[in-house]
């Protein structure tokens, strides 16, 4: 990992402590609304014991999620920071959802073993080439007839909130977050054979739905 990485690492460990509360601030009261969108998106209902991998999980309310819709999954929470993943295993109460610290472009997983790889609201914050390395671990690790769901925030219209998100943005790396944003669907037509656009019922977020064959 570079050292680039391991500065986002901690500044990720020390995020960890106040991350609910800026997604609580930053969602308006949505964030249960996209994350219900998101599994629902997942088609798992004929699915027997399906795995779901969350991508840069934060604090695991994607994977928790998952797991509280269908109690039959193993659902796996995976992120770079340490301390995003303390708070995850202290919000699962069932003990059900596993997470494991890892790196997204090198995911410690063989191939093909997923029925669902879902990425929430982080993609945009890595850069051009991890993204993209990120992005082929994906779809290394999804299964031929599984999904890639990739959840990304739509530009906000309130001034207070699209100021937040253009400040996070800009700890990130303005210029690149700001490409990615505005690319739409284009970065993962080059990666992914079938890639649809749908959007969440308040329009504050956009899910990307993409399949390898």
């Amino acid at each position: 990992m570079s050292n680039t990485r391991k500065g986002r690492q901690k500044y990720y460990n020390i995020f960890s402590h106040f991350y609910d509360l800026f997604i609580k601030i930053h969602s308006h009261n949505y964030g249960e609304e996209t994350r219900k969108f998101l599994v629902d998106s997942a088609r798992l209902a004929k699915k027997n014991h399906p795995r779901v991998l969350d991508i840069c999980c934060g604090t695991g309310s994607v994977a928790l999620a998952f797991a509280q819709k269908h109690p039959e999954v193993q659902s796996i929470g995976y992120d770079f920071a340490i301390g995003m993943l303390h708070k995850a295993k202290e919000k699962d109460r069932s003990g059900r959802t596993q997470f494991i610290n890892g790196d997204a472009a090198r995911l410690s997983f063989a191939d093909n073993s997923f029925d669902v790889v879902c990425c929430s609201h982080a993609l945009y914050e890595l850069k051009n080439e991890v993204r993209t390395a990120a992005l082929l671990e994906m779809k290394r690790v999804v299964k031929p007839d599984g999904l890639v769901l990739i959840m990304e925030h739509e530009v906000p219209r309130r001034r207070l909130i699209k100021f937040l998100f253009y400040i996070r943005m800009l700890s990130m790396g303005l210029k690149d977050a700001q490409e990615f944003v505005h690319q739409g669907i284009m970065p993962f037509k080059k990666i992914f054979t079938h890639v649809t656009l749908s959007h969440s019922q308040s329009g504050k977020s956009k899910l990307i739905i993409c399949s390898k064959t």
